[in-house]
């Protein structure tokens, strides 16, 4: 049995991001000290880390401190260099590991991955180079051509109709390795939360319900109005793929509904997601909890649900030329605002996120929505 690794030991992230930075407050709040790895000088964690290390995520001298200081480590984000990982993973307790960021770094391993699970995802080509662009596409037009790594939040996509199209976007893309995936009629997606600190500790946060704007999650809903066939086929989907991974550490599987409620699993992140942000303020557990928990080789939280909510993502596009109107949302008891200690508004940079706590999920959702709304004015 791993040993577990208490409060007052020092927990490596490599990443500073707003979700390193929500780790760190978990974290610290749980007893534990925090070390981040992160080249921005700036970056949201490490001004509340107990150490910054300002480094590149590669830097052997800094790679080695982590193993010096650190009793174990975790990443907020996937494109981190997988032979970081490897280094970390050799030499102490490395929540995910290597092999499961190197998965879930790369679509075109990730969709084979999945496939070969036996779970669902929607129809794929792989393009990887030159010749695979004479393959027959016809069963996967209308697509979407998405570059296999580096791409987030809507970034490296393009729509194609025809297969001149698809050689076109390709080349656009700089002739790296793609996936072109059919386009399919969706009527909703979701996206469950797992948590498994091992084989057999491991549970589901309830699902969300996720909404998009321009390929970036715009507001999630929970619980997620779906079936519970649907949500439960979710949850049992989810843990299935954790299991097969071996995944240790808290992974985010989100979703396609199809219009037959058929479910599909568009890609993983090996991570707490944007679309958990709820779970901060309406779950026993937070995301950020679980995160430590797994990586500390404890069990995991309570996950009930303490109310419905609606969480909203906060762009750079609302400040303009001044602050959000922050005392609109504010002046709600029932709101519950997150800043991530970001210093530039940039257009499409999160910033942000809101949390709106109610009787049920279409009140928080018409709530939120107004209170975006008025944030902008």
């Amino acid at each position: 049995m791993t040993q577990h690794i208490l409060p007052n030991a020092m927990l490596g992230i490599l990443g500073g991001g707003q979700l390193g930075r929500m780790f760190t407050m978990a974290a610290r709040a749980m007893g534990y000290r925090v070390t981040v790895l992160d080249p921005d000088p700036d970056s949201p964690a490490g001004g509340l880390a107990d150490v910054h290390i300002c480094s590149k995520y590669d830097d052997p001298g800094a790679l080695q401190m982590l193993v010096d200081t650190c009793a174990a480590v975790t990443t907020e984000f996937e494109n981190v260099p997988a032979e970081s990982m490897r280094f970390l993973q050799s030499r102490m307790r490395v929540s995910p590991s290597a092999e499961c960021v190197a998965i879930a770094q790369d679509r075109i391993k990730e969709k084979r991955y999945i496939s070969g699970a036996g779970l669902g995802v929607a129809p794929f080509l792989s393009i990887e180079k030159a010749g695979d662009l004479a393959q027959d596409m016809s069963n996967h037009l209308p697509g979407i051509l998405k570059i296999a790594r580096l791409g987030y939040d809507g970034k490296g996509q393009i729509r194609v109709k025809t297969a001149d199209e698809a050689k076109a976007a390709w080349e656009q893309m700089g002739s790296k390795a793609c996936v072109l995936e059919k386009m399919l009629d969706l009527k909703i997606e979701i996206s469950v939360i797992v948590t498994r600190s091992s084989a057999t500790e491991v549970n589901t946060f309830p699902v969300a319900e996720n909404q998009h704007e321009s390929g970036i999650l715009d507001i999630s809903i929970v619980p997620a109005r779906v079936p519970e066939a649907i949500a439960e086929q979710a949850r049992q989907m989810a843990l299935k793929l954790a299991q097969a991974l071996d995944y240790i550490g808290v992974v985010a599987v989100e979703f396609f509904v199809l219009q037959d409620n058929t479910l599909l699993i568009n890609e993983i992140a090996p991570r707490p997601h944007n679309s958990g942000h709820y779970t901060i303020d309406a779950c026993l557990t937070s995301q950020f909890e679980q995160q430590v928990r797994a990586m500390c080789a404890l069990p995991p939280g309570d996950t009930h649900l303490l109310s419905p909510v609606a969480m909203v993502n906060l762009l750079g596009d609302i400040w303009r030329d001044d602050e959000p109107a922050w005392d609109k949302l504010l002046s709600q008891p029932n709101a519950k605002l997150h800043l991530y200690g970001k210093r530039e508004a940039r257009i499409g940079r999160k910033m942000g996120h809101f949390n709106v706590l109610a009787d049920n999920a279409d009140s928080a959702l018409q709530q939120a929505v107004a209170l975006k709304d008025a944030l902008k004015q």
